[in-house]
């Protein structure tokens, strides 16, 4: 397996470029099942997650084709209702197919899915919102068998804000008899993202940005062409990474409405930003003061930052707290940090940290997504040679990131197994 080898302390310099959102374009890419034709997609990252979706596309019947980050995927021929186990459990996102798969012919079989081990992520949401849009739902030998005549608008609350729920019951109602109105719903951008990608398809939803949707069902709809928004954790994490190396840089193609909570937090730790357009220029302090965060859904902190942001504050001065609601189980990263130098404690899902003078250098295993972000970020400030295998994981959702890093200067190189 491919490792990344990182000699710390250099500062950064420069400006950035952030890719493609992949938790908006997953689920758009799940959408483009429910018309007939080709739809084109712009902006798309080249990432494992993205690769394995369009994968699973092509199993179900679509033709996908996939070059200088434009995707164009022609469903016309598309007809196999089923999410197969071997890659479901590899990218727990393979279930947005479901609502797409029941809208448009009235039946699906999707494994129960896989991805990041950061603890039990139920599906029970996606089953209700499924249920309550008069589809029968089955679990039979680790599958969910979904099946409809045809799928009838309805109400349905949330009992919990849920991104891929909410996505999922959008793409689905969207084809459905009558009218649905979804409350609770989640309010993240890439949701916002998805729904302008329907309504371009020829879709009716209301409440945009707010958690009351409003989809009124059409008979059918159209493929679409559209570019994908900028990945906002990407761009947060970047910032992090100037914050924690003590580096001046700029990130560019990013929206910071999106990451206002996570810049609110940095300016608490003492960095001054300077925000132009798309642009965000980030001043970092000459100590990081200790700032304590609580994850929640947007707009509030995000849990794919909370990593990040726990491993600037292992070089705070002082002690801070780092609580995540959204999966408590989600800090597996705090071992290895430890074994920088870093002083974490662990008390269920809150974890307090000790700022010390300095992060040493060691091999690190990487163990999710975001935790492997973290681990570069630690390897960037940290005293000598970091080496972090396991590496797959950050393949999945940052595109070419010890390029762009080299490109900021710092002192990266992939080795490959």
């Amino acid at each position: 397996m491919d490792k990344l080898i990182i000699n710390g302390r250099k500062k950064l310099h420069g400006e950035v470029e952030i890719s493609g959102a992949k938790n908006a374009t997953l689920p758009i890419m799940a959408a483009t099942l429910l018309a007939k034709g080709k739809s084109i997609l712009r902006n798309v990252p080249h990432l494992n997650d993205i690769k394995m979706m369009a994968h699973l596309l092509r199993v179900i019947g679509a033709r996908v084709n996939f070059h200088d980050n434009v995707m164009e995927i022609d469903t016309m021929h598309a007809g196999y209702f089923e999410a197969p186990y071997e890659l479901v459990n590899k990218m727990r996102a393979s279930i947005y197919v479901m609502g797409p798969l029941l809208a448009r012919f009235g039946q699906a079989k999707v494994s129960f899915p896989g991805g990041c081990a950061i603890g039990t992520r139920p599906v029970d949401l996606h089953l209700k919102a499924m249920e309550s849009l008069n589809s029968k739902i089955e679990i039979k030998h680790g599958y969910i068998h979904a099946n409809c005549s045809k799928l009838e608008g309805g109400k349905f609350s949330f009992d919990k804000v849920s991104v891929g729920a909410t996505a999922n019951m959008l793409m689905a109602s969207a084809l459905a008899i009558g009218e649905t109105n979804i409350y609770n719903a989640a309010v993240e951008p890439e949701i916002g993202s998805l729904i302008d990608f329907l309504n371009l398809m020829g879709a009716r939803i209301e409440g945009k940005d707010t958690s009351h949707l409003r989809i009124t069902g059409v008979p059918e709809l159209e493929p679409a062409d559209m570019e994908m928004m900028p990945d906002r954790i990407e761009a947060g994490t970047f910032l992090i990474a100037g914050a924690i190396t003590k580096s001046e840089i700029t990130v560019s193609n990013c929206i910071p409405e999106h990451i206002q909570a996570l810049i609110d937090k940095l300016e608490d730790a003492g960095c001054l930003f300077e925000i132009q357009g798309d642009c965000i220029k980030l001043f970092p302090p000459t100590t990081i003061k200790p700032v304590n965060i609580v994850t929640q859904p947007y707009p509030d902190f995000p849990t794919d930052l909370q990593a990040q942001f726990l491993t600037l504050m292992t070089l705070a001065d002082g002690q801070c707290l780092v609580e995540d609601t959204i999966f408590p189980d989600r800090f597996m990263h705090v071992a290895e940090l430890n074994r920088l130098n870093a002083n974490i404690s662990m008390r269920g899902n809150i974890a307090t940290i000790n700022g010390v003078e300095y992060l040493s250098s060691t091999e690190l295993m990487a163990t999710d997504l975001r935790a492997s972000a973290a681990l570069v970020l630690a390897g960037l400030a940290a005293q000598g040679k970091t080496t972090i295998s396991r590496i797959y994981h950050i393949d999945r959702g940052y595109e070419k990131i010890e390029q762009k890093l080299s490109g900021l200067g710092a002192d990266i190189k992939r080795i490959s197994g």
